[in-house]
């Protein structure tokens, strides 16, 4: 009966520490909205609806929902993966107006992975949030002597859009190889309910 009642106690301290760990990471819940609107703080809460969603869609996930794919041609819920931490770079790249020069994500567990993005998007959020024109927010995308820019319009309808609809399909990754999204994330007020 000790042995059992020490087990329990422990199991509870190693939950609770695991999830005060990832409650540590960015987007557990969306931040309280800017007391300004403004076209760089709409972008900014965006990309923080947009971390919220990804740091649900992917908490949890079994090695079993890693490796789902829906079909061999589509992508693995970890290459789904990849491919938003790839997206997210380009958010940031342009926020701190930098090219993107053949940005290819790295190999990284899930764990690591799952960590740079939420960081990735809030370093970004951050950034647009502190802004006040748009405009000087460029999206260029460098190979060889060869420079492609956008316009930020192409930011929205790009790579924010896009890591959206991503993060959509690791939700519905994640439901169908048998590990639903968590019924108590409300996107709408972007918190966790009780």
């Amino acid at each position: 009966m000790k042995t059992k009642l020490m087990f329990l106690i422990l199991s509870i301290i190693c939950m609770s520490t695991a999830n005060a760990q990832d409650e540590k990471l960015p987007y557990y819940q969306i931040p309280d909205y800017p007391e300004e609107y403004n076209e760089c703080t709409v972008v900014a809460r965006m990309i923080d609806g947009l971390g919220f969603r990804y740091y649900w869609a992917t908490e949890g996930l079994r090695d079993e929902d890693l490796s789902f794919k829906p079909s061999e041609k589509g992508r693995s819920t970890k290459e789904t993966m990849s491919h938003i931490y790839g997206l997210a770079t380009v958010i940031l790249n342009s926020a701190k107006k930098q090219p993107n020069v053949g940005n290819r994500p790295e190999d990284m567990t899930y764990e690591v992975m799952r960590k740079k993005t939420l960081e990735t998007l809030k370093t970004a959020a951050d950034i647009f949030r502190e802004s006040k024109d748009l405009s000087e927010f460029t999206m260029v995308f460098k190979r060889g002597d060869n420079e492609t820019v956008f316009p930020f319009w192409n930011q929205i309808n790009g790579p924010i859009a896009d890591a959206l609809w991503h993060v959509g399909q690791v939700v519905t990754h994640r439901r169908t190889s048998g590990n639903p999204f968590n019924s108590k994330v409300s996107v709408l007020s972007g918190k966790v309910r009780n």
